[in-house]
């Protein structure tokens, strides 16, 4: 029983470091990338890092292990990164701008409410899109309005997925809320993680689902195996 407490600590204390060295990453390739060019590819490659950690079979990383896997993933992922979030950001800034508008200003009385509670929905759908949009693109080599429609089919057609997703990134925020130290430690590292694990869990998701893995299915030739 002691040993079995010890090996669970080690895990978790490895997966904590993991997470730690992906934030330093994010935070340094960001820089590299003089911010506007290193930000969306940082994003990426932490997705890419995970995935790639939850398909090997010794999770037992080094910090070399971690920074390795990333930086190649980031230097592969810089444009395509860039030409996927950088419209996301633009339609996340339309329906803030909106919501803004139709809050603080005179909107319309019953039907600037309706509205308003309109945009809180695709927002929401929006935030769900956009956590696993970027687990799909670390798993598919694909376009990325290929990426767009197939996250919003599995939005849909996965309703577990999408609900564990918005659960935890609750949860996450609660946390980052309460105590932000681990905001300011483990940053976006987080969210990437965990939306890596829900995909993984419940997207049933070619190339990147744990019952196949678990069997020993073999992944599609048009799968990534890290940008």
């Amino acid at each position: 029983m002691l040993s079995r407490f010890a090996l669970s600590y080690e895990r978790i204390c490895r997966t904590a470091l993991m997470v730690f060295i992906v934030n330093v990453a994010m935070i340094a390739h960001t820089l590299l990338g003089v911010l506007i060019f290193g930000f969306f590819p940082s994003i990426g490659a932490a997705h890419t890092t995970y995935r790639t950690w939850l398909l090997c079979e010794d999770r037992a990383w080094t910090v070399r292990n971690t920074w390795s896997c990333f930086h190649k993933a980031w230097k592969q992922d810089i444009r395509s990164a860039n030409a996927f979030g950088w419209p996301l950001l633009c339609l996340w800034a339309l329906l803030i701008f909106d919501y803004w508008v139709v809050n603080w200003h005179d909107a319309g009385g019953r039907i600037g409410v309706a509205v308003s509670g309109a945009l809180v929905v695709l927002m929401a759908v929006l935030g769900i899109f956009t956590l696993l949009s970027w687990v799909l693109r670390a798993n598919f080599e694909e376009s990325g309005l290929w990426i767009a429609k197939t996250t919003i089919q599995m939005v849909v057609a996965r309703p577990l997925c999408s609900l564990m997703s918005a659960v935890l990134f609750a949860l996450l925020v609660w946390v980052w809320y309460t105590w932000p130290g681990v905001l300011v430690v483990f940053g976006l590292s987080v969210p990437a993680l965990l939306s890596c694990m829900v995909v993984f869990s419940y997207a049933k998701l070619p190339g990147m689902d744990i019952h196949n893995i678990s069997a020993g299915v073999s992944t599609p030739s048009h799968m990534t195996e890290g940008r």
